[in-house]
């Protein structure tokens, strides 16, 4: 017997093996739809498409990271128990009996209580955003954090990174904490010298150490795409701009990335510090002193807020239980943008439900986008949305990748988290909830705006598309629950 023919013998053997075992263990480990489509993989793939599973087929993370996780979140919740919870009694009685409701259900996901007296101004222009950054940096007497998930240094950040070594230089403590993957270039390349100027640069879900830790059943791919900056717990940002020029270095053919970020002041920003030291403390193993977040009282800020971190590190999906929750309770109107959307059953079934209960949904996303399966996944979903109702809007000028949502004018969503499967269950994201007609109003103004530079896809449209493209956007859906 030849050796090409044994050499045969054993892959045919090996792909059978590979095929039962994930028929018999998958569907016990996975949801129906996500056994479905890594079935659907090595079926056709099967050994490849096994040792892919093993790298990506596990969202559970490891053991000692999820123990400083919950260490982390112990220690926050002691040092402000007293504080926060007489304020935010205070505050939540304040709020209608609908909202006050949503709040609690959001305290017991995120842990973070409902905060009154904050201040909040937009910024949708990079270049005006790092320069408010730069602007606070300079100002700064304590200490500075930073948590991004794509961070690049280019001609468009460069004042940035020097703001932080100018820091550092008067003593401010810097601390810069980044995602290992999204910023892999500049953790190789630039790193080395903001730490030589004396600023603290950690990487955020280690590759290697991450891989050798799960003896490879963990997911390389679960990223931590937060984007929050702090400056001496007074001032913070967040939202969904990374470190970056506009157009990502000329990612998706020179299409211009269109973002938003919020700048806080009041007791909101201590709840974001809290969620930047849980994310160091996992990382570096370093608890912070219970002083080191203090509670900001009530400032002269009008606007009612709510942090809502979310992640695998958590035993649900927070902030898609959130979204569901408003989407049932809404009767009027709901506005979401989002730069990628692969809805669940149960996103699809909540606007199916907001629909149903006479509200105007509509939904804006971007007509171009930068990956090809991933896009093509989400319009394989165009057609059951407009059966659903919902209206459906392409965004013209470049990629908007702001990722909003307003119900009935008096709730709101704002932050890092796209409305899909990744960031719903595997990436660790931070939301904003935002109470109020107010706080609401000011969202949709923009949300507003997106509309006016989106065209309207229509049924017809739909109808229009050639066989052969539906059939590769019907084959990206049947990936979408592992993409």
């Amino acid at each position: 017997m030849s050796l090409g023919v044994i050499l045969l013998a054993v892959h045919n053997t090996l792909s059978f093996l590979v095929r039962i075992a994930a028929l018999c263990l998958l569907p016990l480990r996975h949801a129906p739809a996500t056994a479905m489509a890594w079935l659907l993989v090595i079926l056709f793939w099967p050994l490849p498409g096994g040792l892919l599973y093993l790298l990506l087929g596990s969202t559970r993370l490891p053991r000692e990271r999820k123990a400083r996780h919950e260490k982390a979140v112990a220690a926050l919740r002691k040092a402000h128990q007293r504080v926060w919870k007489k304020s935010s009694e205070e505050w939540i009685k304040g709020l209608p009996d609908s909202l006050a409701r949503f709040a609690l259900l959001g305290r017991k996901l995120g842990e973070w209580p409902v905060a009154a007296g904050n201040r909040m101004a937009y910024f949708d222009s990079a270049p005006a955003l790092f320069n408010s950054l730069v602007e606070d940096i300079d100002k700064a007497r304590h200490h500075v954090d930073l948590l991004f998930y794509i961070f690049v240094a280019d001609p468009t950040t460069r004042p940035l990174l020097e703001a932080l070594k100018r820091a550092s230089s008067r003593g401010v403590e810097c601390r810069l904490l980044v995602d290992a993957l999204g910023s892999k270039v500049f953790l190789k390349k630039d790193a080395g010298h903001l730490r030589k100027a004396g600023v603290q640069v950690v990487e955020a879900l280690p590759l290697g150490r991450l891989f050798r830790r799960t003896r490879l059943t963990a997911r390389y791919d679960l990223r931590n795409h937060r984007k929050l900056a702090l400056m001496d717990a007074k001032v913070g940002y967040m939202g969904s701009h990374n470190i970056t020029d506009p157009t990502y270095g000329g990612k998706a053919r020179g299409l211009a990335w269109h973002d938003l970020t919020l700048r806080l002041e009041g007791p909101v920003v201590s709840q974001i510090e809290g969620v930047f030291l849980e994310d160091w403390f996992v990382e570096t193993g370093e608890i912070p002193p219970e002083d080191r977040v203090p509670l900001i009282p009530p400032g002269p800020g009008e606007y009612v807020l709510q942090t809502v971190p979310s992640g695998p590190a958590y035993t649900t999906e927070n902030f898609q239980r959130l979204v569901l929750s408003a989407l049932f309770e809404a009767r009027e109107r709901v506005v979401i943008t989002t730069p990628y959307l692969i809805p669940d059953d149960g996103l699809l079934q909540a606007l199916e439900v907001a629909v149903l209960n006479g509200a105007r949904v509509e939904l804006v996303v971007p007509e171009r986008v930068d990956q090809l399966l991933v896009g093509n996944a989400a319009k394989a979903y165009y057609g059951r949305l407009l059966d659903l109702g919902v209206s459906l809007h392409l965004y013209q000028p470049g990629i908007l990748h702001a990722k909003t949502m307003t119900v009935d004018g008096h709730l709101a969503f704002f932050g890092s988290s796209n409305f899909d499967i990744r960031s719903f269950s595997l990436n660790f994201e931070l939301n904003m909830i935002l109470y109020g007609e107010k706080e609401t109003g000011s969202l949709l103004e923009i949300q507003e705006k997106y509309l006016g530079l989106s065209r309207r896809f229509e049924a017809q449209e739909w109808d229009r598309i050639p066989p052969w493209e539906k059939a590769f956007q019907g084959m990206a859906k049947l990936l979408s629950p592992i993409l």
